[in-house]
């Protein structure tokens, strides 16, 4: 995996925690909030973390923010302050904006004014949490749009056995094959001759309304 430098505004527990875990995976980040003391507590966490304004253009252009890769916004509650940072980000250049959302329509706002991609904590742990109890064979679920989403699926006993040909998941249920997970090996560059064995896990992407259908017949046949 390449070092990326991501630039993290906002430093609440969201933001701490994603500055943290990019750092922790090796590559350089720049935390940004306008609170001091949460800058200083986070600064031996990351590669470098400043007390700054970010609705301030200028004092953004002063930090060379166009050296970035990815700018990680986690203001969600002040929306206000959200949308003129992305706004601002957008266009001094910065090629990948992800945004922390508090609402549908907070989301939809930030679409509309460039951001890439908006993450709804709090209902994306919802969705998942939710799939995970109406079904025990569903071990993750992320939604990437109101039509498509990733799953993470423990293969069902009838599919034991069989190559990936001979169970026609994508003709049946539309559902894209990303990859296998077996023992604790994962297995990415598949052909139609993968055999799904005992114990192994699906991760594949369809259509929300197709990954339904799956979960609803997976619980009837395990």
């Amino acid at each position: 995996m390449s070092n990326k430098q991501f630039l993290v505004i906002g430093l609440g527990r969201f933001g701490r925690a994603v500055a943290k875990t990019l750092f922790t995976m090796g590559h350089d980040v720049l935390a940004i909030d306008i609170d001091e003391d949460i800058v200083q507590e986070i600064s031996d966490h990351v590669t470098h973390a400043i007390q700054l304004d970010a609705t301030d253009e200028s004092a953004l252009k002063t930090i060379g923010i166009n050296n970035f890769d990815v700018a990680v916004v986690t203001i969600g509650s002040n929306i206000q302050a959200s949308v003129m940072i992305t706004l601002v980000l957008k266009e001094l250049g910065i090629k990948f904006i992800v945004c922390k959302g508090d609402s549908d329509l907070h989301a939809k706002v930030l679409y509309k004014i460039g951001a890439d991609r908006v993450i709804q904590p709090e209902k994306d742990m919802g969705t998942r949490v939710a799939h995970n109890l109406a079904s025990s064979n569903i071990l993750d679920y992320i939604e990437l749009s109101p039509e498509y989403s990733i799953i993470e699926i423990e293969a069902p006993r009838e599919w034991f056995n069989h190559t990936l040909k001979e169970l026609s998941l994508r003709s049946k249920y539309g559902l894209n094959i990303m990859a296998i997970k077996h023992n604790s090996k994962i297995k990415i560059s598949l052909t139609a001759e993968d055999v799904i064995k005992e114990n192994d896990v699906i991760v594949a992407m369809g259509s929300s309304e197709e990954l339904s259908r799956l979960e609803r017949l997976i619980s009837k046949i395990k």
